[in-house]
């Protein structure tokens, strides 16, 4: 092997990644994988009507309060964010849109290609909320502790912010939008985060607060490195309770940014942003060596 690596046959290290599991989140070993299957994403073409036919993919739709989650980036494209939607919309009584992609699938369709005009349940959930944050998972060099605040309601960017630097205070929440890259700033009009009356905010969220980082393993709650502490770890302990204690935080952060916000009064969306946010409901027109694998995309595992 060190005469391979001299010969410049074998570079950089080998590295073994984790795969999780598509219903619970935490992460198993697998034997050694490339760089290149880890970030597999389809990004051809695609209308988003095509894609939520497409066999295995689910819509998910919950009306609840006028405070929403949506996660249609969900599923095995951007792990976990559907989950945790889903969940801090429960605590705090949102509404909740998502879609999920099934294993084996990865199609990556731009948030500005998600029309509502291809979705009833996407319209109906625009139309019943008035204000939203959309979860995502991201993966960019410099950026693997960090949690993105972006999308037009800046306001709601900041109250969110706020509630997110107390519930998870090792990450760097950010929510100044000169500092968000700008392919992470979910300005679009277009952007469903901005669909709404109020408008939104766009939370992009790296894989370690998600629970999917070689990190979770050490942890205490997980009794050490697979499996867990021994041949019947797994069985004894409820599945929640062996996800990843960031991410309990980080939903408890969001729910009560949730019910903070509904329980405020509210002026409507603030003045001076950079892309215009409507004010009726739309028509329908339209650090860890794991963490470097996704490093090249902004579509995270």
């Amino acid at each position: 092997m060190r005469s391979a690596r001299r010969a410049g046959r074998i570079r950089g290290p080998i590295r073994r990644r984790s795969t999780v599991d598509p219903t619970h989140g935490w992460a198993v070993r697998r034997e050694p994988a490339t760089l290149e299957a880890v970030l597999e994403v389809d990004r051809s073409p695609i209308a988003f009507g095509e894609l939520l036919r497409r066999p295995g993919v689910v819509e998910a739709l919950d009306l609840r309060g006028r405070f929403g989650f949506m996660a249609f980036h969900g599923g095995n494209l951007e792990r976990i964010t559907d989950q945790i939607a889903s969940e801090a919309a429960a605590r705090s009584g949102a509404s909740f849109y998502a879609v999920l992609q099934p294993e084996g699938m990865r199609h990556h369709l731009p948030s500005t290609k998600v029309d509502p005009a291809d979705s009833p349940k996407l319209q109906a959930f625009l139309d019943h909320c008035d204000h939203v944050v959309a979860v995502h998972g991201y993966g960019k060099r410099g950026h693997f502790t960090s949690l993105l605040c972006g999308g037009g309601n800046r306001e709601l960017a900041h109250h969110v912010a706020g509630h997110l630097r107390d519930a998870v205070p090792a990450y760097r929440v950010i929510d100044d939008i000169d500092d968000i890259p700008k392919q992470l700033r979910g300005l679009h009009p277009r952007n469903p985060c901005n669909l709404t009356r109020g408008g939104g905010t766009q939370l992009e969220l790296p894989p370690r607060v998600r629970g999917l980082t070689p990190l979770i393993w050490y942890w205490p709650a997980h009794g050490g490195p697979p499996p867990y502490g021994g041949p019947d770890r797994r069985s004894e302990i409820d599945a929640i309770d062996r996800r990843f204690t960031h991410v309990h935080d980080l939903i408890d952060g969001l729910a009560k940014a949730a019910l903070s916000w509904e329980n405020a009064p509210q002026d409507g969306p603030p003045d001076g942003e950079e892309v215009p946010i409507p004010t009726t409901p739309p028509t329908g027109t339209g650090v860890s060596p794991m963490d470097a694998d996704t490093s090249r995309s902004t579509v995270s595992p």
